[in-house]
């Protein structure tokens, strides 16, 4: 699995089976265990609340601050996903990154910037603080 999809799957793949049941007050079925239920073309994916599934993660990391709407290294950490150099370049190849890769910081800074967008871009609800 691509580390984007890991990403991906880390925050749309918990949400159903534990936002689902509680929520769904005027969509029919659910989001994504029930595709297509009533209405296809209506809604395809419910909105995901990023911020609740990446502070809940976080939180799990006891005796670490991360400051994942800032860093793509603290949400891959709170994901548990490897945020290794390496393992960032390997996404920086994923998404089309063009830049030094050798220039970490700059590198962070759009990657955070790319998987924020790409996330909203695929139903996710972000917090009004992170600009996509």
């Amino acid at each position: 699995m691509s580390i984007f999809g890991k990403i991906m799957s880390a925050i749309f793949g918990s949400q159903p089976a534990s936002a689902a049941p509680a929520g769904g007050t005027a969509s029919p079925g659910a989001p994504a265990s029930a595709p297509g239920a009533s209405s296809p073309a209506a809604a395809p994916m419910a909105a995901v609340d990023v911020a609740a599934i990446v502070d809940k993660a976080a939180a799990a990391h006891k005796g670490e601050k991360l400051e994942w709407r800032t860093s793509i290294v603290d949400l891959m950490k709170a994901l548990d996903i490897d945020s290794s150099l390496a393992a960032r370049k390997d996404l920086a190849k994923e998404l089309g990154y063009s830049g030094d890769m050798n220039d970490s910081a700059s590198m962070n800074v759009w990657l955070h910037k790319q998987v924020m967008s790409k996330l909203a871009a695929n139903g996710g609800k972000l917090p009004p603080e992170i600009k996509h």
